[in-house]
């Protein structure tokens, strides 16, 4: 049978991704200043991306710092791995074999990368003293604009060092 024409079915995806970013903190080393220290660090929700979104999808975090036998005036710098990516460029959300772009910042206006301060990231930094021996700091998470990822829940982990 001939077909005097053809008609292209065109199938829009309203699927929605979400995304959940996974922190841990390993033990920390130890420095004469400081007798020990502990990391908290909490899940950045990115929330549902709608595909080919025009904006960021944007979140926040926290890490707090706590440490004890303080003496003094110390400064501990905080770095952010690059998780599955193996980038800080841009890091990568996975869901199976399916990917999607975002990144871990320092600021809100999403300039400075948090990383350990190589492949253009930033290393964090926090004063710990004797009397406030606790610090906590935000993590701002966004996810790029203008993808078109297959549906499904995506994730990556994040390894926080903390040195002093």
């Amino acid at each position: 049978m001939k077909h005097a024409g053809s008609s292209a079915l065109r199938t829009s995806r309203a699927s929605l991704c979400g995304a959940v970013l996974l922190m841990s903190a390993p033990p920390l080393a130890h420095a004469a200043s400081i007798a020990s220290c502990t990391a908290t660090a909490t899940s950045i929700a990115f929330g549902t991306y709608t595909p080919l979104q025009a904006t960021v999808l944007a979140s926040t975090g926290t890490i707090t710092i706590s440490c004890t036998g303080v003496r003094g005036r110390n400064t501990v710098t905080i770095d952010l791995s690059q998780g599955a990516s193996g980038a800080y460029a841009t890091r990568t959300l996975q869901a199976g074999s399916a990917t999607l772009s975002y990144n871990l910042y320092q600021d809100a206006a999403n300039t400075a990368i948090w990383g350990n301060g190589t492949g253009g990231s930033t290393e964090a930094s926090a004063t710990i003293r004797r009397r406030t021996p606790t610090a906590t700091l935000t993590v701002y998470g966004g996810v790029l604009a203008r993808q078109d990822p297959a549906p499904g829940t995506y994730g990556d982990t994040i390894t926080v060092s903390v040195n002093y």
